[in-house]
């Protein structure tokens, strides 16, 4: 950042009658006294900076720990340089909950922090708006912002939030184990990692890789297969199901054809084993697997393989919002808080990987190598639905992998029974 953000010397602990209706504590940051030597002002993201009358924009957010103190000093930053803005952090103990409540009474927050798979459900209660009638376009998130990113805020055409961070699975190998060139330098070529993944066991005697999803019963670890096979999504937000298509038949047969190669029996634990241990090469998962590893002193590589479910957390302008007249401001601080700056600077303090192109690609956010790792295998991934359809498709997939894994069905009855299943389901939603 251009100068250093100077650390909160209090903070105003605000009862609000509301939130604890709904089970919620608010959080208020107070702007600090500028420091005695006045910093540079670090530039906002836009162009022109909105009027700056007293305002309290107040975002209700799912941060916590250690990662909410980089992200306060990003909006005390907003505050020091725009003299009236106050924004008001709070953390509901039920987001939903207390939006049905708030939202209708016009005490709701300004703007909410959440996840991509929630828009869907907000835009449709009323209590989000899009983005379009407010100057933000396709161009703008396209030149801004990551590929997942970009597709996880749009749902039916529409611009319902800018993306903050990422998250997805990729290969991480143990380099005792592996070399990079064990595995496809094409992430998409499957039948390369089939070559390879043969021929390694036949070498070894160990998997090349795990992956807890190839048993069943786990949509999310088994997308990369699927997706990468060309399978668009598993439902998209039209209510169309692409389990029944050649693109997934194909995932499901390459499936039966891997499994004498591989570990026949794979899950969370037994992955993170095999490869501290040396009985498996890679482990398909995501950063929350680092910790283990390091722990265990396994020296590390990443590879990128398939198209990864990607979770995006974003944040959401609401309906409240534009009531009350705050909608420009709101805005102007989203695009603050998504900028690359700004992204930079929590990416390189929370070590998550942040969805602005311009900030994962600087060199000093590429030189932490799982962010480089974890982002590259994102920027490929389909991100998580957006749509409420989206609850009808996990038991189902994770059922029709798991039916192909031991054989009890071929790949064309057990996808064209997941097929059925979650058409049957979104009937009832709609």
């Amino acid at each position: 950042m251009k100068r250093t953000i100077f650390v909160l010397v209090g903070m105003l602990i605000v009862a609000s009658m509301l939130l604890t209706a709904c089970g919620g504590a608010a959080e208020t940051p107070v702007v600090t006294e500028p420091p005695a030597t006045q910093p540079p002002a670090t530039e906002a993201p836009t162009e022109e900076k909105p009027a700056v009358e007293p305002v309290t924009i107040t975002i209700w957010h799912q941060w916590s720990g250690d990662y909410l103190v980089a992200i306060t000093d990003v909006f005390t930053e907003y505050m020091f340089n725009h003299p009236g803005v106050t924004i008001d952090l709070s953390k509901p103990d039920d987001v939903t909950a207390a939006l049905a409540v708030a939202i209708p009474a016009g005490e709701g927050p300004d703007i909410i922090a959440w996840a991509n798979d929630q828009i869907g459900t907000n835009a449709l209660n009323g209590n989000i708006v899009a983005l379009n009638d407010y100057g933000v376009d396709m161009a703008f998130l396209e030149s801004t912002y990551e590929p997942a990113g970009v597709a996880g805020v749009v749902w039916q055409d529409l611009i319902w939030g800018l993306p903050e961070s990422q998250e997805a699975i990729t290969l991480v190998y143990n380099k005792a184990v592996a070399t990079e060139a064990d595995f496809p330098s094409d992430p998409l070529n499957f039948q390369d990692l089939f070559d390879k993944a043969k021929a390694f066991y036949k070498a070894k005697g160990i998997p090349l890789f795990c992956n807890q999803g190839f048993p069943g019963g786990d949509a999310y670890h088994v997308a990369p297969l699927y997706f990468g096979f060309g399978v668009p999504s598993y439902v998209d937000d039209q209510g169309m199901v692409y389990l029944n298509t050649p693109e997934a038949l194909a995932a499901g047969q390459w499936l039966v054809d891997i499994k004498p190669y591989l570990a026949q029996e794979m899950s969370h634990e037994l992955c993170k084993t095999a490869v501290i241990e040396g009985k498996a090469a890679a482990w398909w998962t995501g950063p929350w697997a680092i910790a283990d590893l390091e722990n265990a002193g396994v020296d590390y590589g990443f590879v990128a393989m398939g198209r990864p479910f990607v979770g995006i957390k974003t944040v959401m302008l609401t309906k409240n919002a534009v009531d009350r007249g705050h909608a420009e401001i709101a805005l102007d601080v989203m695009k603050w808080y998504t900028s690359y700056e700004m992204q930079k600077y929590v990416t390189l303090a929370n070590k998550t990987i942040t969805a602005n192109t311009q900030a994962l690609n600087d060199p000093e956010v590429q030189a932490l190598a799982t962010i480089a790792g974890f982002g590259k295998n994102a920027n490929l991934g389909i991100p998580m639905a957006n749509t409420p359809f989206a609850n009808a498709q996990w038991g189902p997939v994770g059922d029709a992998t798991g039916a192909i894994w031991n054989g009890s069905q071929t790949p064309e009855e057990a996808l064209a029974a997941a097929q059925t299943a979650i058409e049957t389901a979104i009937a009832g939603m709609k």
